[in-house]
């Protein structure tokens, strides 16, 4: 799939990003992709251009800008080691939820400027950290975003988190999709029975499920890794943007 590189007028400096399409002439629907804890790597670009091959205009940009370059992790290995664990979770907490909806705004903003894209809305994906990022974007930028995803996404409905997505639910205008893991103490019963009475009394439409396999099943170089999670996501995904987009 081709590949563009992009740099993006994000809110606190400049934010490199890569355009995923497919073969042929465009335009078509855009999607921003929200990478998991890891940060942007090999396995996420092949991720972005599979969806591309599916018939979409992906932008996966590097939400870490703000940190500069940064030694990348090792997901074999990261959360086994303290201090690998220490740093990635560093990094994870500076993107508060409000960082996060003004970065979506400018990712939002340079994907519908693309002549590659069409449609005055785009779609969200976003796996582990990014499926949280991914709802927060769609509660933020109202009919700008048409379709939200979340995978393995973890603190989706936190009730004394100001910054949980949930509590912007009123602002969604997407038809949203969410994917639980088995087992998942980031996202318990509890978050999906609030998350999905939130989503219900916005009137906002949408679909969560549990699926079976641990939290991070549709990243590869995630060592819970699941394959056919990791085909059933995409499906989903397809039949949301069809829908919605």
């Amino acid at each position: 799939m081709p590949r563009t590189p992009l740099t993006i007028d994000a809110p606190e400096g400049a934010c490199s990003a890569t355009l995923h399409t497919p073969d042929g002439d465009g335009p078509w629907p855009g999607v921003v992709m929200f990478v998991d804890a890891g940060g942007v790597r090999d396995t996420f670009l092949a991720m972005a251009d599979h969806l591309a091959s599916l018939g979409y205009a992906v932008l996966l940009p590097d939400v870490y800008y703000r940190h500069g370059g940064f030694a990348p992790f090792d997901m074999d290995t990261v959360f086994a080691d303290p201090e690998e664990r220490a740093r990635l979770m560093g990094m994870v907490k500076s993107l508060t939820s409000d960082f996060v909806a003004a970065d979506a705004a400018a990712y939002a903003q340079a994907l519908l400027a693309r002549p590659e894209v069409a449609g005055p809305a785009v779609g969200t994906t976003g796996y582990c950290m990014g499926g949280k990022a991914s709802l927060t974007a769609a509660g933020a930028l109202g009919a700008t975003v048409g379709a939200a995803a979340s995978f393995h996404g973890g603190g989706l409905a936190v009730a004394d988190d100001p910054g949980s997505p949930h509590h912007r639910a009123g602002g969604i205008a997407a038809a949203v999709y969410v994917a639980g893991a088995k087992d998942d103490g980031s996202f318990g019963p509890e978050q999906f029975a609030l998350l999905d009475e939130t989503l219900t009394d916005a009137g906002v439409r949408h679909t969560i499920e549990t699926y079976p396999a641990a939290h991070g099943f549709a990243v590869p170089d995630n060592p819970t890794h699941d394959q056919e999670s990791e085909d059933r996501h995409w499906a989903a995904l397809v039949d949301l943007y069809r829908a919605a987009l």
